[in-house]
């Protein structure tokens, strides 16, 4: 028997690998400022690797990122990983208090940092340990003059030759960052080369399937944060698609919209937030063209039905997704299975704004809270999952480790049901959920109906407490022109008479506000919705 057997491991130098074999002269585009070919980002990704080793990173350690979506974040998803080091996206828009808390927590050795916030970190010197080294570039390649810096990333890169040894192994951490911290602390979830290997294999066949219908010919502008739970790991899925990249850096939705049509943009994702500050643009008339030919998967938040719809006037094709920082994060997406396949226009169309289907490897059950016992078709639990890409643990919280994972399922904290077609529909996160009169009120499916009133651009519904009912719920609008409170009470009755509420859902108070708070990561922040709410009892 031979003895020179190799173990393939899933390492992300596969991914690139794959890449440039099979799609070399596809392109990644950061705004107006730079291109590659796959084959080139390939080549500059294994010079930095080179750099990181000379500058003295070791295996193991440590390196943050703060940037805005660009290529040299890009750079470093993969250049990072494969020198041995974690990668630790840091979240930017939290408080620089918070950014040097995670710093801290994660133990970073080093700093990618963007010249416009080198700043911020000189105001933090004195906390952050000594002996980090900080790499600092800017997007003209000029060198940042700042005491903090210690070498340029362009010329870890242009002064090294790229290497083809990398010292990792597919169980060795790749990544760690910080959940949003929505509900208390910001919690580090870490994940493996063969982790995000699986989800990104897994997402990349999903796209193939009806309505995505994804190939290699589609563009793909992620709208979603880099330092955001892998920008949902499609930075690694168009190496294996074989898709054309485009970096947008700080969002300006303008230029956004500008960068699609010079692009040929035609596969985003993003939260519900964004897709309505594209739409909602001074400048979105001068694009239906482009909209026309527009996929988009929708996640982090729920899609209102109201928003949905409008999309689709649009030409735009709009699904959702489903996931968690803790699951890397894709679980399931509002792709067709062979049952909705054969539905009509109209009940496929809700199916694919639902919460779908699991995608491949990933197993969801709806379970009793208390019990864990699985619910029937229809009936309302908590979502628990398994799949190869989860997180192992809360990096340094026991603790918080043993509640994600009793008896060995993922614990969401989402509630949902499963519906007679297999889809799954997510009615409420447990800690939003409005407890009215001893009977749950879903805030989602209520947001959804509020949304479908034609002059309502956003909406958001919080419990508020109540002496009779121990919890009521307040709905937060922005309009699109002016209404008046008793034409939404009207409005929803109606939808009662039509069986899509209850009656008893209704608002107590709807209170109209110019914009909705947002957390870090773009989505509606009903921390700060129920502290106004209060306030407005």
């Amino acid at each position: 028997m031979s003895n020179e057997y190799y173990e393939y491991e899933l390492t992300l130098d596969k991914i690139l690998d794959t890449g440039i074999r099979t799609f070399p002269d596809k392109e990644i585009v950061y705004r107006d400022i730079r291109r590659y070919t796959f084959s080139s980002f390939s080549n500059s990704v294994k010079r930095l690797v080179t750099g990181l080793k000379k500058l003295g990173v070791k295996k193991g350690e440590r390196i943050g990122v703060l940037d805005w979506d660009t290529d040299v974040y890009f750079h470093t998803y993969y250049g990072v990983p494969l020198s041995g080091a974690v990668l630790h996206t840091i979240n930017l828009r939290y408080p620089l208090d918070l950014i040097v808390k995670t710093i801290l927590h994660a133990e970073d050795k080093y700093l990618v940092v963007r010249d416009e916030f080198v700043p911020l970190i000189e105001k933090a010197k004195n906390i952050i340990p000594p002996g980090m080294k900080v790499i600092t570039y800017s997007d003209n390649k000029e060198k940042v003059k700042s005491p903090i810096s210690n070498a340029d990333f362009w010329e870890l890169i242009e002064s090294n030759e790229p290497t083809e040894e990398f010292d990792v192994k597919e169980n060795d951490m790749s990544t760690i960052f910080y959940t949003s911290g929505t509900t208390g602390e910001p919690k580090g979830v870490w994940f493996t080369h063969r982790k995000l290997f699986m989800h990104a294999m897994s997402v990349a066949l999903t796209g193939t399937r009806s309505p995505f219908n994804l190939s290699p010919e589609d563009v793909y502008m992620i709208l979603v944060p880099m330092f955001h739970v892998h920008q949902w790991g499609f930075p690694f899925v168009t190496f294996l698609a074989g898709t054309k990249y485009v970096l947008p850096g700080r969002y300006d939705y303008g230029f956004i919209l500008k960068l699609m049509e010079k692009e040929g943009v035609t596969y985003s994702a993003m939260v519900p937030t964004i897709l309505h500050l594209l739409l909602t643009h001074p400048d979105a008339p001068k694009y239906t063209h482009v909209f026309k030919k527009w996929k988009i998967t929708i996640g982090g938040s729920a899609l209102p039905e109201g928003l949905a719809r409008k999309a689709r006037e649009l030409g735009i094709t709009v699904t959702t997704g489903y996931g968690l920082s803790e699951t890397c994060p894709v679980l399931s997406m509002g792709y067709y299975n062979n049952v909705a396949q054969k539905l009509d226009a109209e009940k496929k169309f809700s199916l694919q704004i639902s919460t779908g289907v699991p995608i491949p490897l990933v197993q969801i059950r709806v379970v009793d809270p208390d019990t864990g016992k699985d619910k029937k078709p229809g009936e309302i639990g908590e979502i628990v999952v398994r799949s190869p890409w989860l997180t192992k643990e809360y990096y340094k919280n026991p603790e918080k480790t043993a509640q994600l994972w009793r008896g060995g399922w993922l614990h969401t904290g989402d509630l949902a049901y499963i519906d007679e077609y297999g889809y799954l529909h997510i009615v409420d996160r447990d800690k939003d959920a409005i407890k009215s009169g001893g009977e749950f009120i879903p805030s989602l499916l209520l947001e959804d109906a509020i949304s479908l009133h034609p002059k309502v651009a956003q909406v958001a519904v919080v419990g508020v407490k109540d002496q009779k009912w121990g919890e009521r719920p307040v709905a937060f609008i922005v309009a699109k022109e002016k209404v008046t409170e008793d034409e939404l009470r009207q409005f929803m009755l109606g939808l009662t008479d039509q069986g899509r509420i209850q009656k008893w859902w209704i608002p107590d108070k709807f209170i109209f506000v110019d914009t909705l708070p947002l957390t870090s990561t773009n989505k509606i922040d009903k921390k700060v919705l129920r502290e106004m709410a209060e306030k407005n009892k």
